[in-house]
């Protein structure tokens, strides 16, 4: 009894690593957005939503099935979602977002955030509708031979424990994490990196010293919408979905924004992988129907001790 307590225990850390990397990488992308922009996007599930139905066509409808096959295919089509993600998320913010942000809305109260969640909210329920409409209300999924097969870690203790890791999931778990490697080396690395961080510390000042303000928040919001559709790709070779199915993910993004702390890429990532293992673990003691119920008792029991999250800051930036 003991040994399958154990067990049962290890399996549920394990599933709560990789479910909590893919929820860190679509946190990360929300993440990006408001750190730079500090833009509350409540769009972000449906462009989450438009990755998944990108990266479905692609490998269904591109040649990529035929060319890379089952197994390597679904993953070429989520990584190229992403730039066609970029694109879109880069004309959202040059069409519309650009007219509720930037310099022309800081002298308004509360720097026009009623504007930006007016918008957002459209966004969101014309990508819903529009969803729909285009691609039907029929569940779809991006199926691999990997989702149904399983590697066994073990065993352990004798034969009495082994961790058995789903294929999928591992490989989803390890693309978000070298994908937010590769972002937090963008941002920290390079000239493009650095012009983020400008722009997001001191807009005014960052002008001055030459970087285009605005183009620095589209290239933001473009890669906020990019990895956050990458993430959404990962989530599609395990799960259906929908073009509801934001609705379901955006509570969980601005939970891991906000646990990680606001403004900071490092602790969103961090902060979807709490809400990941708290809700693998739940299910140890509780049914699934209350796990969410389980992260937001955390969520504020956390918020509650550490008001600014993992990595904020004490106090607002000037």
């Amino acid at each position: 009894m003991t040994s399958q307590v154990v067990e049962n225990i290890l399996q549920a850390l394990a599933a709560g690593i990789l479910a909590g990397a893919t929820y860190g990488l679509m946190c990360v992308g929300l993440g990006l957005i408001f750190g730079v922009m500090r833009v509350i996007n409540f769009a972000q599930g449906d462009f989450m939503m438009l990755g998944m139905y990108a990266a479905y066509y692609l490998f269904a409808s591109a040649g990529i099935q035929a060319g890379f096959g089952n197994v390597v295919g679904p993953y070429v089509a989520i990584l190229l979602s992403g730039p066609l993600l970029f694109l879109f998320g880069y004309w959202i913010h040059k069409l519309l977002i650009s007219r509720v942000t930037g310099q022309r809305m800081a002298g308004l109260e509360g720097e026009g955030h009623s504007a930006q969640l007016i918008l957002t909210l459209g966004v969101a329920l014309v990508l819903q509708n529009g969803g729909l409409i285009v691609f039907g209300s029929v569940l779809a999924s991006i199926r691999t031979p990997l989702s149904s097969s399983a590697w066994e870690v073990g065993p352990f203790w004798g034969d009495d424990i082994s961790i058995f890791v789903n294929r999928s999931r591992g490989i989803a778990a390890v693309v978000s994490i070298v994908a937010m490697v590769a972002l937090a080396a963008l941002i920290t690395r390079t000239r493009m990196g650095k012009a983020l961080r400008a722009a997001a510390d001191n807009p005014v000042a960052a002008t001055y010293m030459g970087i285009d303000i605005d183009k620095s928040y589209r290239v933001a919001f473009g890669l906020g919408t990019a990895v956050t559709a990458i993430a959404g790709g990962l989530l599609a070779t395990n799960y259906p979905f929908h073009p509801y199915i934001g609705l379901d993910y955006v509570i969980v993004m601005y939970a891991g924004v906000v646990l990680g702390g606001l403004g900071s890429i490092t602790g969103a990532f961090w902060g979807g992988m709490t809400i990941g293992l708290v809700q693998q673990m739940s299910t140890l003691v509780l049914p699934t129907q209350l796990q969410n119920a389980a992260i937001f008792v955390v969520f504020l029991l956390i918020i509650f001790l550490r008001p600014q999250g993992f990595f904020g800051r004490a106090v607002e930036r000037t």
